[in-house]
């Protein structure tokens, strides 16, 4: 997985739910009040757009404040994902 391409898609699903990332490097949207389990399988983790995105103007700021790139590799890596950051527009 790439660090921006998440940020991007929290950035395109904001306001449509959260995004839940799976082993496979899959994304999808899941409701705000998703339970963590899809036909008993977890992702590994679910990140909230809004509470991670919103605060930027443009998407441009997001994709390249250091704090918001360490804290999705982070989590991402934390769960037992593999993540790496992409080069910076």
């Amino acid at each position: 997985m790439i660090t921006q391409d998440i940020v991007r898609r929290l950035w395109d699903e904001a306001g449509y739910g959260n995004l839940a990332i799976w082993e496979d490097d899959s994304i999808t949207v899941v409701t705000p009040d998703y339970c963590g389990e899809t036909g008993e399988k977890k992702p590994m983790v679910i990140l909230k757009p809004i509470v991670q995105v919103n605060k930027y103007e443009h998407l441009a700021f997001a994709l390249n404040e250091e704090e918001l790139l360490i804290k999705i590799e982070d989590q991402i890596r934390a769960a037992g994902g593999t993540i790496i950051r992409g080069p910076r527009a």
